[in-house]
Parts: C-alpha cells; sequence; structure tokens
C-alpha cells in the first residue's frame, strides 16, 4: 500500500502561480512512478502529467504543456506540480496518483493508488 497526501490547493487568480505537493508512505516510493490528474466539477478525471520511476522521463497534457512542470524529491518521498500562468479552465480538484513500475499512467484506470485530492480555484 502506498499512502498519498496532496497539499499547496488554494484560490488563486488567472495568471498565478501554485506548487502541489504529493507526500508518499508505505511500500517504496521509489519504485512508482507518479502521474497527476484533475477533475471539474460535472466532468471526469482528466490526465495533467507524469514522472517516470527514475524521474528522467515526464510527459504532459497538451492543455498544460509549457506552464505545468512535473518533478519528485527521492529523499522527501514528494512529487510536485509547478502550475504557472493559471487559467480558470484549471479549476478542479487535483489528484495524485502512484503505478507501480517504471513508466507513469496517463488514464485514471492504470493508477493503483489515489490520494484524496486538494482543490485548486482559478478566478478570472
Amino acid at each position: 500500500q502506498v499512502y498519498l497526501v496532496e497539499s499547496g490547493g488554494g484560490l488563486v487568480q488567472a495568471g498565478d502561480s501554485l506548487r502541489l505537493s504529493c507526500a508518499a508512505s508505505g511500500r517504496t516510493f521509489s519504485s512508482y512512478s507518479v502521474s497527476w490528474f484533475r477533475q471539474a466539477p460535472g466532468k471526469e478525471r482528466e490526465f495533467v502529467a507524469l514522472i517516470s520511476r527514475g524521474g528522467d522521463s515526464t510527459n504532459y497534457a497538451d492543455s498544460v504543456k509549457g506552464r505545468f512542470t512535473i518533478s519528485r524529491d527521492k529523499v522527501k518521498d514528494t512529487a510536485y506540480l509547478q502550475m504557472n500562468n493559471l487559467k480558470p479552465e484549471d479549476t478542479g480538484v487535483y489528484y495524485c496518483g502512484a503505478k507501480y513500475g517504471s513508466i507513469g499512467s496517463t488514464h485514471r484506470n492504470g493508477v493503483d493508488f489515489w490520494g484524496k485530492g486538494t482543490l485548486v480555484t482559478v478566478s478570472s
């Protein structure tokens, strides 16, 4: 079991920045790839970004490329999502997900463990 706790969400204005954190405990976090997903009200959970187990490979949804950066700290067992130039359409609950293995998942069904999420609200 991997336990994930997200933090760092909040209410910001368009153009602002936020950094989300995903703190892990339980099994060896370094054995897992990490993905961030988000879910807006009334919509399905969608892929945002992923980072490989080794941290050497990343992937982003087209909607966030150039604005968001995913990273991980192996010493702290924590993953991050730096979000710059936020837009109202970025509003939603952001979830951290862990998938065992070297390659992360861009689909919610491929995630092994989830956190409970952190709310990001971007006002216009």
